[in-house]
């Protein structure tokens, strides 16, 4: 039932109101949901599948921010919706997805009317904001092979999946690095049975 997806909706008022005002919205793998420099219309309120949130800079170089998984909404999407900003960040799905959307201006309303919505939006905000200070720590304290294993660890934990179908250059692209130096690393990851390698392909074996 959604209501163990997300509890704010056991508050009776709120899930009339969620059920009138919901959009429910699918996407492909691959699909775009947020691009950089655009409003963000709708809380996404994710039922199936995983969106990878990146951020990009103006010369398209991108960095690896979280997942939102089943059972999530994006910290940044709501904080850019509650200030009414536009959006720094690209969200990509990825895999098919199914998601309710809750429009900005009804997002912002239940902020003001329903306590149980306020403390999803905060508790959000405080989870993702671990993430990115881990993501943070990350590029400013971690080598890049140690970035590199635990980029593979979390998608492989996000996609539930050891096989992850991904190319050198989009690991590259993910953690602001060369293809040639992504190529090497998992050579070396290879070469200690922590993964093997195939065209457009990483298996996952032992990351530990």
């Amino acid at each position: 039932m959604i209501t163990e997806k997300f509890d704010f909706l056991l508050q009776p008022q709120l899930r009339a109101e969620f059920e009138r005002e919901g959009i429910r919205l699918e996407f492909k793998a691959g699909d775009i949901l947020v691009e950089p420099h655009k409003y963000i219309k709708i809380v996404p309120l994710v039922l199936r599948g995983n969106i990878r949130v990146i951020r990009q800079n103006e010369d398209g170089q991108e960095l690896f921010i979280y997942y939102i998984k089943e059972g999530q909404s994006c910290a940044i999407s709501l904080s850019t919706m509650m200030m009414d900003k536009i959006s720094n960040i690209k969200a990509i799905a990825e895999e098919d997805i199914e998601l309710i959307g809750i429009p900005s201006a009804v997002a912002r309303r239940w902020y003001e009317t329903y306590p149980a919505w306020r403390w999803f939006v905060l508790s959000t905000l405080d989870f993702r904001y671990d993430e990115i200070l881990s993501t943070l720590d990350n590029v400013a304290f971690k080598k890049i092979d140690e970035r590199l294993i635990s980029y593979l660890a979390t998608k492989s934990e996000s996609l539930q999946s050891n096989i992850l179908n991904i190319t050198h250059q989009e690991i590259a692209k993910e953690l602001s690095t060369s293809r040639e130096v992504i190529s090497r690393l998992l050579k070396q990851l290879e070469q200690r049975d922590m993964l093997k390698l195939f065209r457009n392909k990483v298996e996952i074996i032992s990351l530990v």
